[in-house]
């Protein structure tokens, strides 16, 4: 447990962020899942845009790493491409 005022206040602000953090993170896995496990293609493009756009805002509040980002973003391309 936190010895001085400011550890406490730490560990209020770390809780918080890591709860905002655990919820994008979520929502983005969500996003990428629905492009990967699309019927079709159509469905697939639909999808696409929201689950970019979902990628690079995790990538650029450090929640996901940059090559991760890129990875995950050609991923979801080469999939629509095969369908």
């Amino acid at each position: 447990m936190p010895n001085t005022k400011q550890a406490k206040k730490r560990m209020v602000t770390d809780e918080r962020r890591r709860i905002a953090n655990k919820t994008m993170r979520s929502s983005m896995r969500t996003a990428v899942k629905k492009v990967l496990t699309a019927e079709n293609a159509d469905s697939a493009k639909a999808a696409l845009p929201d689950a970019m756009k979902q990628v690079d805002k995790c990538a650029k509040k450090n929640i996901l790493h940059d090559n991760a980002a890129a990875r995950v973003k050609s991923r979801m391309a080469r999939s629509i491409a095969k369908k």
